[in-house]
């Protein structure tokens, strides 16, 4: 019974226990020292939580000094004499026995060449064929005395006259085949070219719907593209004003002196974006006239090129002499004509007498005949003389460019090989603004960035206009000596002066865009969890450069702290860190 009892007593003290304010209190108080403790980190550590978000960068300081302001440029070399080496007619190339960069002397061999089509050799066929021709007709002409050898040699030239005339047919047939295919091929690129404005100016007119032009043809867009960027630019002036008055309203500040300059970019960017919407909706007409006109010439030449199998074939076809082939037709002329000539030589033997105008007549025709063996003979010495033969060096020298491959035949006059005489020297011609060469003298001698081993110097030898650019440029003319290979790259330093500067800053601090060349300085603000660092724009003008710093004049002073390298992207007034050191 007592054990009850002191159960019960210490249940009652427990309970008196968790009911007690004290104990509540100290419960509440500890509760608020935790989130009052919690509340100082999160604000101490605010400042770093926000500093990991913004864009770090790193600055150096501008300097004043010595500049030596130098031109990078490039150019090929070029040798100041070359030959072109070239092959008598049409001969196919059976091996190239030097490559590019050799040296070569006087007679050496450079290619060997085998029989290919020759230009000599189809004008002697030609001239073959046209004394078979005038053969032939002679030997139709011929006259003849008797009755059962006539009628003999009539059938033989009616079946001549006939084999020739189905073989003149093909030829004919042949040539309108040919017209057939060009018109063919004249209406078909047509057909090619509207179809393809037609797919520019869809594109063009679907990319005016959303204002996105960068897969639409670049030579319709362009203006579009800048007017865009225009108003694009005017919103964002807007919009950086508007940034200002905002924050400057919302901490209680007066706005009233960036009223004007609010409104005046306000009315600057609503004119942009009209003279981009008037002039979009105008262009847009204009194009849409110009694809109804490519539609209209799409279904035109679509009904005059209908299907091109049927289209060429047919006039192929046409010309194939029902199956027979050229070749065939003229042997069975060939054929005609030898049963021609057996029966005059039939009659010729029965003859006891042959009159005047038979002699001739054979006289003529044996002179003919005579003709055409002389025609043969020199036909099958052209064709001996295509059949092998070695291309030689003509002088000493560096080959520089090699134009054909094993197998590939060569073309009358055109360059198979080009040789540079290496001792005539080498040059390199450089265009550089016409203002830069002020500073330029002939005679100078500029650093070859790529000579690796120290041997090639470069002189200027001659300052001259860029004729391709007109009084913007200059064209700087380098002699070259050392190992150099016509064709090759040549990176130069030029030396154009050197000069004292109040503010020289490195290269990587210094953009540009449509307003001109700038640098992003660094400036401070006091907050009360310290210093805030800011962008800021300072424009300024180019006096001179070398290869890593720059020499400006503007609102920047030796000393100043600009901007050369940032984690990503950053704008004028846009917040950032400073890297830590």
């Amino acid at each position: 019974m007592a054990d009850l009892t002191d159960t019960k007593d210490i249940k009652d003290n427990k309970e008196s226990a968790v009911m007690d304010p004290r104990r509540k209190r100290e419960i509440i108080k500890t509760i608020l020292i935790i989130f009052l403790a919690v509340l100082l980190i999160l604000t101490f550590c605010s400042n770093t939580i926000m500093n990991k978000s913004l864009a770090e960068i790193s600055t150096e300081r501008a300097a004043s000094g010595k500049l030596v302001e130098r031109i990078q440029e490039q150019g090929p070399v070029e040798s100041n004499q070359s030959y072109d080496v070239t092959v008598d007619g049409n001969k196919t190339i059976d091996t190239i026995m030097v490559k590019k960069g050799q040296a070569v002397k006087k007679g050496d061999v450079l290619f060997t060449t085998g029989g290919g089509t020759n230009e000599k050799i189809d004008t002697a066929e030609k001239e073959l064929d046209a004394l078979k021709l005038e053969y032939q007709k002679a030997l139709l002409e011929l006259p003849t005395d008797y009755s059962k050898e006539n009628q003999e040699i009539a059938a033989a030239r009616d079946e001549l006259n006939a084999a020739i005339a189905k073989r003149d047919q093909f030829i004919a047939n042949q040539g309108n085949a040919q017209a057939e295919k060009a018109a063919y091929t004249e209406n078909n690129n047509k057909l090619k070219y509207y179809t393809k404005l037609q797919t520019k100016l869809t594109g063009v007119i679907a990319a005016m719907e959303d204002d996105m032009y960068a897969t639409a043809a670049p030579e319709y867009t362009a203006d579009l593209v800048r007017m865009k960027n225009e108003m694009t630019d005017a919103e964002n002036a807007y919009n950086a004003i508007l940034a200002q008055v905002t924050q400057i309203a919302s901490e209680g500040g007066d706005t009233s002196s960036l009223k004007a300059e609010l409104d005046e970019k306000n009315a600057a960017f609503e004119q942009k974006k009209a003279d981009y919407t008037t002039y979009k909706n105008n262009y847009r007409a204009e194009l849409v006239a110009k694809l109804e006109d490519a539609e209209n010439n799409v279904d035109y030449y679509t009904s005059l090129v209908g299907d091109p199998d049927s289209g060429v074939s047919s006039s192929v076809g046409l010309a194939g002499g029902g199956g027979d082939s050229l070749e065939v037709l003229e042997q069975d002329v060939k054929a005609k004509q030898t049963a021609l000539e057996t029966a005059i030589a039939a009659l010729d033997s029965t003859k006891k007498k042959d009159s005047n105008d038979k002699a001739l007549a054979n006289l003529d025709l044996d002179a003919k005949k005579k003709s055409i063996d002389k025609a043969q003979e020199a036909l099958d010495k052209l064709k001996k003389e295509n059949s092998s033969s070695e291309i030689k060096a003509k002088y000493s020298g560096v080959v520089s460019d090699i134009n054909v491959k094993p197998g590939e035949d060569t073309v009358p006059g055109t360059p198979i090989a080009t040789i540079d005489l290496s001792d005539e020297g080498y040059t390199v011609k450089i265009s550089v603004d016409a203002e830069k060469c002020k500073k330029i003298k002939k005679g100078i001698e500029a650093e070859v960035v790529n000579n690796w081993n120290n041997d090639i110097t470069a002189v200027l030898t001659d300052i001259k206009n860029d004729s391709t650019a007109g009084a913007r440029k200059k064209q700087l003319v380098f002699s070259l000596t050392g190992d150099v290979e016509s064709g090759s790259s040549i990176d130069l330093s030029i030396p154009c002066g050197s000069g004292n500067y109040d503010t020289i800053v490195p290269k990587s601090a210094v953009h540009n865009d449509i307003k001109g060349d700038f640098v992003l300085t660094v400036s401070s603000k006091s907050s009360p969890l310290g210093n805030r660092y800011y962008a800021e724009r300072v424009d300024v003008q180019k006096l001179a450069e070398d290869e890593v710093s720059v020499a400006v004049s503007g609102m920047l002073t030796s000393g100043d702290y600009v901007i050369t390298a940032s984690s990503r992207n950053i704008k004028p007034n846009d917040q950032v860190r400073m890297k830590e050191k």
